[in-house]
């Protein structure tokens, strides 16, 4: 069973790589198959294993997505807990339709 910290450290990381410019969300995969489980909720996403912390996002149609994938692992390397960061970008946004 997670404990309280591992949940408080999970939500951390998720709103950290949420506050990442270009970052749109954190994503599940095709089947939301990326999660980590907690009581009672799941958090999408993000992966804990005992050497790597992984994080799926979807990033913004106008992102520089090397720059953001940098960026992401930078934001979360502290909160990783010495984890290996990957990230991976499932998806992009369509372009924001000007009217």
């Amino acid at each position: 069973m997670p404990t309280d910290d591992f949940a408080a450290d999970v939500d951390a990381i998720a709103a950290a790589v949420r506050a990442v410019p270009g970052v749109s969300d954190l994503h599940g995969g095709v089947q939301s198959e990326v999660a980590v489980l907690l009581p009672g909720r799941r958090v999408l996403g993000l992966r804990l294993g005992d050497t790597t912390c992984e994080v799926h996002i979807a990033v913004g149609w106008d992102a520089d997505i090397p720059r953001t994938a940098a960026a992401v692992r930078t934001a979360v390397a502290p909160l990783a807990g010495g984890r290996t960061v990957a990230v991976t970008i499932e998806d992009v946004d369509e372009p924001r339709k000007e009217n």
